[in-house]
């Protein structure tokens, strides 16, 4: 049976990616600022984007990862994605990745998405830890994930070759019980 799973906020739906996000999946991963953080250098060959896709459509279906297509409830526009990954079940624990196409930067919606996103991984997942893996020079990302809550836990130095380029991690996680504590105190 396929898994369907579609989450809708006040601005966005985020979806199970489809054979139709491939240009525009293609064309935000292509974009050397958008990937200026990444584990994998801005992709060159748009050949990739069909075979990270078909692979992203399988992984959904199987739950074995979820990368959501995040899209403009509007228009349907596909914008970026967030993922729900390395989901260890006995100990309710995953990690959260996400890319937001430049056009759409310094509007609200990776916060909106997040949101949602954390939402579906702790009550829908019934996780109870959340990590994210960020780039310490990357402080977009990092203030979007204090905004959410997460806090930074650790440093590892040169974790990550990417083009040649050596780079450190920060990493961030986020209990349950501190973003039920948030939602409670936001409510």
């Amino acid at each position: 049976m396929a898994y369907t799973k579609t989450i809708t906020t006040e601005r966005l739906i985020l979806r199970k990616p489809q054979p139709s996000d491939e240009a525009d999946f293609f064309a935000m991963h292509a974009d050397p600022e958008v990937m200026r953080y990444f584990s994998e250098p801005p992709w060159q060959d748009a050949s990739i984007a069909a075979r990270k896709l078909a692979e992203d459509i399988a992984a959904f279906e199987s739950e074995e990862f979820f990368r959501f297509a995040v899209t403009l409830k509007a228009t349907g526009e596909y914008m970026g994605s967030c993922s729900l990954f390395s989901e260890h079940r006995q100990n309710r624990r995953a990690e959260i990745g996400y890319a937001l196409a430049r056009p759409h930067w310094g509007k609200g919606y990776m916060q909106e998405a997040l949101s949602a996103l954390l939402e579906y991984a702790f009550i829908e997942r019934d996780l109870n830890r959340l990590e994210a893996d960020i780039d310490p020079l990357n402080t977009a990302s990092a203030s979007a994930l204090e905004r959410q809550g997460f806090s930074k836990e650790g440093f590892l130095p040169e974790r990550w070759i990417v083009g040649g380029h050596v780079s450190d991690t920060a990493l961030y996680g986020l209990l349950r019980r501190t973003w039920e504590a948030r939602r409670k105190g936001a409510a």
